[in-house]
C-alpha cells in the first residue's frame, strides 16, 4: 500500500490528510473513527462491517456506497436507538437508480396509476467513440467484480410468475435493448431484483427485474467463459505459473479422438460456437489461443481470466467512458395502458475523470454533506429512496 501519489492532491489542503490505514489493525480502527463526525468507507464490500460495527459503538455516523447486507441489518436497530445514520447504497447502481426510478414511480402514483410493470438497467461502458475494440467494452469498475458478474442465482418476477435464471444459464438469456442515439444494448438480470419491491412501494407489482446492460454480443461471448469455468474463484489451478493462454483454454476442453484439430476448432466444438465467427473473433482478440505466459501463481481461474482482460481492457489515456441507465414503467390509469421510460446517459472526462467515478462520488458528497449538516433526520441503516434524500441529490447532479 502506498498514498505517495495522494499527496500532491491533499498538500494545498489544510483540512486533508493521507494516511495508510489497515481494516485489521483494531487498534487504528477505533483511533481514526474515534475523531471522526462521519466516516465514509470505500474499501471492498466485506470489510465494511467490520467498520460499520466501530462506527456504532463509537457512536458514528456511516456512509458507503455498497449494498445493504444482513450482517448490516442486524445493526439497524442499535444504530436507530443511538441516532446514528448507516446510509448505504449511494452510487450509481445500487444509489442514482433508487432515486431516479422512484420520482419516476412516485410521479405515476400521483396522477392515480396503478404499477403493471418496473424494469430497470445499468451500465458501465465505454463512450462511443472510444469503442475500439470487438467487445464493445472496456473496465470502468474494479476487474475484479466484472468478473466474478451474476454468480448464484438472479429471480425477478414476469407476469405475476417468478422466475429464476442460474448462474449458466444468465448469459444466454439476455434482452435486447434500444436507446435512442445510443444505438442497441442488451441486459442481463441481476440478483437482486426483488429485493426493492417493499422499499419501492411495489409489492404488489405483476412485473419487476432489474439488470445489466452490455452492448449487442457481450453476453454471448462471455458465457464462453461462464461454460468453460473461467469464472470460478472457488480453486487453484495447479502449475499456473508455467501455464499459456492456450494451455489454460486447452485444460478446460474435454478428452477428444479429435486431437489433430486445432485448439480453436476443438474450442468451437466444445462450445458450439462458429469457427471465425463473432464469438470466436472476441475470444482470439483476446490472445487466449496465444502462448502468452499466465505469470501467477497458485491463481484461480477466475484470477487468471482477470489478468487476460486486464491487458485488452483497460481504459486508454485520453479514453471517455459512458454509463448507460435506462427505466421502463407500465401503468394504467383509467382503464387504459401507457408506457414510459426514462434514460440517463453520461459521458467521462478522460480515463481519470471518468462517468464512473463522477455517478458514484456524488451521491456520496452530496448525502454526506447533508448529513453533517443535520439534515438528515433518518436513523439506523437507510438507503435513499426517500424524497427528503434522492431530490437534493437529483438537484446537484443537474447543477453538475
Amino acid at each position: 500500500m502506498t498514498v505517495a501519489h495522494l499527496q500532491v492532491t491533499v498538500e494545498p489542503l489544510p483540512f486533508a490528510k493521507a494516511i495508510i490505514f489497515d481494516v485489521h489493525n483494531e487498534e487504528q480502527q477505533s483511533g481514526e473513527i474515534s475523531r471522526a463526525d462521519l466516516v465514509i468507507s470505500l474499501l471492498p464490500a466485506a470489510f465494511h462491517i467490520q467498520v460499520a460495527r466501530e462506527c456504532v459503538k463509537l457512536k458514528k455516523h456511516l456512509i458507503t456506497a455498497s449494498y445493504v447486507s444482513p450482517a448490516f441489518q442486524e445493526l439497524h436497530e442499535e444504530a436507530k436507538e443511538k441516532e446514528l445514520t448507516l446510509l448505504m447504497e449511494c452510487r450509481l447502481d445500487p444509489g442514482i437508480d433508487h432515486m431516479s426510478a422512484m420520482a419516476a414511480i412516485q410521479q405515476v402514483k400521483e396522477k392515480g396509476g396503478k404499477l403493471l410493470a418496473f424494469k430497470s438497467y445499468t451500465g458501465g461502458l465505454v463512450a462511443p467513440e472510444y469503442d475500439n475494440n470487438p467487445w464493445h467494452y472496456k473496465f470502468t469498475w474494479n476487474p475484479r467484480n466484472v468478473v466474478l458478474a451474476g454468480q448464484g442465482t438472479a429471480k425477478y418476477i414476469k407476469d405475476g410468475l417468478y422466475k429464476y435464471i442460474p448462474y449458466h444459464q444468465l448469459f444466454s438469456q439476455a434482452e435486447d435493448l434500444y436507446v435512442d442515439g445510443y444505438g442497441s444494448f442488451e441486459g442481463y438480470a441481476n440478483q437482486y431484483s426483488l429485493n426493492y419491491r417493499e422499499l419501492y412501494g411495489l409489492q404488489d407489482i405483476p412485473t419487476m427485474l432489474r439488470g445489466t446492460l452490455r452492448r449487442k454480443g457481450y453476453c454471448k461471448a462471455w458465457n464462453v467463459f461462464v461454460q468453460l469455468g473461467f469464472t470460478d474463484d472457488s480453486y487453484t489451478l495447479s502449475g499456473s505459473e508455467t501455464m499459456t493462454y492456450k494451455r489454460n483454454v486447452e485444460s478446460f476442453l474435454p478428452p477428444t479422438a479429435e486431437m489433430h484439430q486445432t485448439t480453436e476448432q476443438r474450442l468451437s466444438t466444445y462450445l458450439g460456437v462458429m469457427e471465425g465467427g463473432e464469438v470466436m473473433q472476441k475470444l482470439k482478440w483476446l490472445d487466449l489461443l496465444t502462448d502468452t505466459p499466465v505469470l501467477l501463481t497458485d491463481a484461480t481461474p477466475a484470477q487468471v481470466l482477470e489478468k487476460i482482460l486486464k491487458e485488452k481492457w483497460l481504459l486508454e489515456p485520453g479514453d471517455k467512458d459512458m454509463v448507460v441507465m435506462q427505466h421502463f414503467i407500465e401503468y394504467e390509469l383509467n382503464g387504459e395502458k401507457h408506457e414510459q421510460s426514462s434514460t440517463l446517459v453520461i459521458t467521462g472526462e478522460d480515463e481519470v475523470h471518468t462517468a464512473m467515478a463522477k455517478t458514484v462520488g456524488l451521491p456520496v458528497g452530496v448525502l454526506t454533506k447533508l448529513l453533517l449538516q443535520g439534515k438528515v433526520k433518518r436513523h439506523g441503516v437507510v438507503i435513499p429512496v426517500y424524497p427528503d434524500l434522492y431530490k437534493p441529490v437529483a438537484g446537484r447532479a443537474k447543477a453538475v
